[in-house]
């Protein structure tokens, strides 16, 4: 059994060489936001949902970008409303979020 029911990664990379970085984006706020929206609703600790920072996950082309374990969904967003939708839905409620889904 994981140590977390669900865990998501939230890119926070930085490229100092001009390439696309997920830390272009609002990526550390959003990631706190996620954090702080979980610990309010009582889900935050083990066998329960993790939300953590991650360096690079090599899809920055797409940032910002986080991924969601044990599914393995890959996600972009761009402003809270797509946080609380991505926590709501698949965090919570078990539904992926198709309209912010990676393939």
């Amino acid at each position: 059994m994981s140590h977390y029911h669900k865990h998501i990664f939230f890119c926070l990379n930085r490229r100092d060489d001009g390439r696309a970085c997920c830390a272009d984006h609002p990526a550390e706020a959003l990631q706190a936001h996620a954090k702080q929206r979980i610990k309010a609703l009582g889900l935050a600790g083990p066998g329960k949902i993790r939300v953590n920072k991650a360096g690079c996950l090599d899809r920055c082309e797409h940032g910002p970008v986080a991924v969601v374990y044990p599914e393995g969904v890959w996600y972009t967003f761009v402003d809270q409303q797509d946080i609380d939708e991505i926590v709501d839905s698949h965090l919570v409620g078990g539904v992926p979020v198709e309209r912010l889904r990676l393939e």
